[in-house]
């Protein structure tokens, strides 16, 4: 087995998946289950509203209905920040600025916005389904 070392690099999905962990894990230390649990739906549901309706769309509904507003802020971090720069040091974007970079951006940063996200909430999901079932004993 090779060693690892810092110099090894890691991959756009293992980054994926440490900044989703992190912002499982920032919803579920808010110690509100109500806050979690719409972190959590919202996130399950966000897939299929993308993919009926647009990124854009999507995101405006959850903005809208004031869900989850972390979730937002989370998407934004790692779309606009963290995916393309890991060592980006800018702090966390409000919860429109992932819209509105849709709204002003062009039609490609729309696809790639679209299958970024995408890829992001698989992770995100998985991470909130396993930590959703510790969430009850670890909240109350």
């Amino acid at each position: 087995m090779p060693s690892v070392t810092n110099s090894h690099r890691k991959t756009l999905d293992q980054r994926r998946a440490e900044h989703a962990w992190q912002a499982v894990q920032a919803a579920k230390n808010k110690n509100d289950k109500e806050v979690f649990e719409k972190f959590h739906g919202q996130a399950k549901k966000l897939p299929v509203r993308i993919i009926a309706s647009g990124l854009g769309q999507a995101l405006a509904f959850l903005k809208a209905k004031k869900y989850a507003p972390d979730l937002l802020i989370a998407l934004g971090d790692w779309v606009l920040n963290k995916r393309l720069n890991p060592d980006s040091n800018k702090p966390k974007p409000d919860d429109m600025a992932l819209l509105k970079a849709v709204v002003e951006g062009d039609a490609e940063f729309l696809r790639w916005a679209t299958d970024e996200v995408l890829a992001y909430l698989q992770w995100l999901n998985r991470f909130a389904d396993a930590e959703g079932s510790e969430s009850t004993s670890a909240i109350d």
